[in-house]
């Protein structure tokens, strides 16, 4: 008796059944759905055009196919979640405003609508792609967005627009044309992983950014891949920046930092630039055939630069200051592919130090019409002087224990193929409409 009666208790406790409804398309028919549904629900599109803005103010589900387009009319911000634990799933949104300062978007995650998770979905020819503004948890995965190319770039929006919204998980999205792939701004502790962004002007941009991780991601033929703005405790990680046009990584104002595994090569005018940038530990990095290869400058204090790798980058290190710095670790400097030196211990590291800049190239950087004067006997005498005499050289960048052989960072087939594509367009000219000296905009 009492078992039945047990049995009995924990039936009426336990929730009911979510109900499945097919959606059919038309005008409206998907709003009506929403509001026709219990908490919980499951809402299956099927081939078609929705039209009409969408706003979910309940815990739902909503799948469907990719030919299940929703369709906001050119108004506003297509789907609006504003309750917690809602999933949207294959289907394509498309057809938001085009305001971008009401942050019209595809979709946009609000405030208290925590735990959203959007997998798998065609996101184009948005304002801004999606939008997590004020969500918690938010889960954004495999999904495929693609942008405006038009008004000017600095004026279209972002892939994925992320603000204060800690614990958001972007992982494995592809995001193509508009301004920004991923922007994070004031929001925290978050992962974005293993996402791909082609055609924009910046891959990743943090502003005021803390505690995230940013790893695996690959940045191909953008105006700049990462840029770490006026963030802290910033994890940047394994990314693959391959022929992004002005800076390959960023560090604005980016304190504690680890910066590790990543890869810059080919058609950048700065592999890694570090401005007013501290504390960071920058680490087992190779940057390649760049212009430049690390540009450091306005004060940067107590970084760590160490096992990285810099190979037949134009000109290795720009530094114009008077301070000296080391750049080895532990008795662990880095690979330079200048530096012509021999190793007779076999212990791994060179035998002389290496010294990347002198007085003439201070000079050369400060006053550019002073290059005219390179060849000259005068030049070559302060040159002579300075590596004869080691005394005379100012403040700079010295590497006591350089390695003698590079790491490798492998690249996988299919994304060698789109760095192929993106080859040598910036030598063409400037394809876009963005101003470089505007790079530091948001």
């Amino acid at each position: 008796m009492r078992l039945a009666v047990l049995l009995l208790g924990l039936l009426f406790a336990a929730p009911l059944a979510a109900a499945e409804h097919e959606v059919a398309p038309g005008e409206g028919s998907l709003a009506r759905a929403v509001a026709g549904a219990a908490s919980g629900d499951v809402l299956k599109l099927v081939d078609g055009v929705y039209r009409g803005s969408v706003a979910i103010d309940r815990p739902l589900t909503i799948t469907g196919p990719r030919n299940a387009v929703v369709d906001g009319g050119g108004k506003g911000t297509v789907i609006t979640l504003t309750a917690p634990d809602v999933t949207l799933s294959g289907f394509s949104v498309t057809g938001s405003g085009q305001v971008n300062q009401d942050l019209d978007a595809g979709v946009k995650i609000e405030k208290g609508a925590d735990r959203a998770r959007l997998e798998g979905l065609l996101v184009t020819g948005n304002m801004h792609g999606i939008d997590v503004h004020g969500g918690r948890d938010a889960q954004v995965v495999g999904n495929e967005i693609v942008g405006t190319q038009q008004p000017r770039m600095n004026e279209r929006g972002n892939g994925i627009y992320v603000w204060n919204s800690p614990g958001t998980l972007l992982e494995g999205n592809s995001i193509r044309y508009g301004r920004d792939g991923i922007f994070s701004n004031a929001s925290s502790s978050s992962i974005y992983r293993g996402n791909m962004m082609r055609d924009l002007r910046f891959a990743v941009h943090f502003m005021y950014t803390r505690n995230t991780e940013v790893s695996q991601n690959i940045s191909i033929g953008n105006h700049l891949g990462f840029a770490i703005m006026f963030s802290d405790r910033a994890k940047i990680l394994n990314n693959l920046s391959l022929g992004d046009r002005e800076h390959g990584l960023m560090l604005n104002y980016a304190n504690n930092a680890d910066v590790t595994g990543n890869l810059v090569r080919g058609g950048t005018k700065k592999c890694l630039f570090i401005y007013n940038a501290h504390k960071n530990l920058i680490w087992e990095n190779r940057f390649e055939t760049c212009d430049i290869g690390v540009h450091f400058t306005a004060g940067s204090e107590r970084n760590v630069l160490t096992g990285n790798a810099f190979l037949g980058n134009r000109e290795q290190v720009k530094y114009v200051g008077t301070r000296h710095m080391e750049w080895s670790h532990e008795g662990r400097g880095n690979f330079w592919s200048d530096h012509p030196a021999y190793d007779l211990n076999g212990d791994g590291l060179a035998d002389s130090f290496y010294r990347p800049n002198d007085l003439m190239d201070q000079i050369l950087w400060s006053q550019p019409a002073a290059a005219l004067l390179t060849g000259s006997p005068a030049v070559q005498l302060i040159r002579w002087s300075q590596q004869s005499f080691p005394a005379t050289l100012p403040g700079g960048v010295r590497d006591s224990a350089p390695l003698m052989r590079p790491l490798t960072i492998p690249v996988g087939e299919a994304t060698r193929a789109f760095e192929a594509e993106a080859a040598g367009r910036w030598s063409q000219g400037n394809i876009d409409d963005l101003d470089p000296a505007n790079l530091t905009a948001h």
